[in-house]
């Protein structure tokens, strides 16, 4: 156990953090701020505020539990403090995000001072590595994985070919995918309406012309029935009419990385395959941000896996007017 936390239990003895009594729903911070979010978003800020509160009273409370009000510094800094020393730094922000925003609540509650939030809230993030996480999957590698779903006469092959297709011509999150219906794609524009993505926005997405060939032999053996865009398939080869899993998203992705003998990538590095396709075709930042559907043309930068070729080319198109002398 740290230091940190040591010190932070010697600190909570005198100042016990578990709510005497349940107080009225719209008083609990926690849940005011959980109410806020999307399901997908809830759920893992849940995990996460559960998770502090845990460490915050030796495993005595949740974060329903916890007297999020009488948090000071000397409280925060040790959560930051442990959090370091277990997890990557991308979760540890994660972390204290929710921290931040749960401690923003209270304070609109009235359940502590603006001073004691300030001081609580003055924690910084975490710096990670500057190296890029994950990976951009290569034309090869695409043409790999849709040969081997084409190879496969059962309907998975033309589900999975669709579901490829949709990742990689869309960028779409794998939980945006899942909840895409029918009626959410043109087949005529390739338009894909995203409801209620990241931050419950709504926008649309374009498929190109050759991944909406693909869906639409996907659509020949799902059916025009209205439902989900994309259905799980029996052991029995029966098309089930049921939305897929994100966990299913995963599973199709390994199983056919496996069968190409292409090196394992997840749905997310589909993500990072289309924006830096795009941004190698030549679309501008601002409007590969917007189909990404990132709040700032600055996130979508960070997916860019074109890496130092993409300069290199760059700074040919820059001509420096010299003549050498005879």
């Amino acid at each position: 156990m740290s230091d940190a936390l040591d010190t932070f239990e010697l600190q909570s003895k005198d100042q016990p953090l578990q709510l005497k009594a349940p107080p009225p729903l719209t008083q609990q911070p926690a849940l005011v701020y959980l109410s806020k979010l999307s399901p997908r978003s809830k759920k893992t800020m849940r995990r996460c505020l559960d998770l502090i509160a845990n460490l915050l009273t030796s495993g005595c409370c949740d974060a329903l539990t916890l007297d999020w009000g009488q948090l000071r510094y000397q409280h925060t800094a040790a959560v930051r403090a442990v959090l370091v020393e277990q997890f990557a730094p991308t979760t540890v922000n994660q972390m204290l995000c929710a921290l931040r925003r749960v401690l923003k609540e209270a304070k609109k509650l009235k359940l502590m001072s603006a001073i004691d939030y300030a001081e609580a809230v003055d924690i910084e993030s975490v710096k990670g590595s500057k190296e890029l996480r994950g990976r951009a999957l290569n034309k090869s590698e695409i043409a790999a994985l849709m040969k081997v779903c084409r190879n496969d006469s059962s309907k998975s092959g033309v589900r999975d070919a669709a579901l490829l297709a949709i990742l990689l011509g869309s960028g779409l999150r794998r939980s945006e995918v899942v909840s895409l219906d029918l009626k959410d794609f043109d087949p005529n524009t390739g338009a894909l309406k995203v409801r209620g993505g990241k931050g419950d926005k709504d926008r649309t997405v374009y498929l190109p012309s050759s991944g909406r060939r693909v869906v639409a032999d996907w659509l020949k053996v799902r059916g025009v029935k209205a439902g989900p865009l994309l259905y799980p398939i029996s052991k029995g080869n029966r098309v089930m009419p049921r939305r897929l899993t994100d966990q299913a998203v995963l599973y199709i992705l390994q199983k056919r990385a496996l069968q190409s003998s292409v090196d394992s990538f997840s749905p997310h590095d589909c993500r990072r395959t289309f924006i830096s396709d795009l941004l190698e075709a030549g679309a501008d930042l601002v409007t590969v941000s917007q189909l990404a559907g990132h709040a700032s043309p600055l996130t979508t930068s960070k997916y860019d896996r074109r890496g130092e070729v993409a300069k290199q080319k760059a700074v040919e198109l820059l001509q420096i007017p010299y003549e050498q002398g005879d």
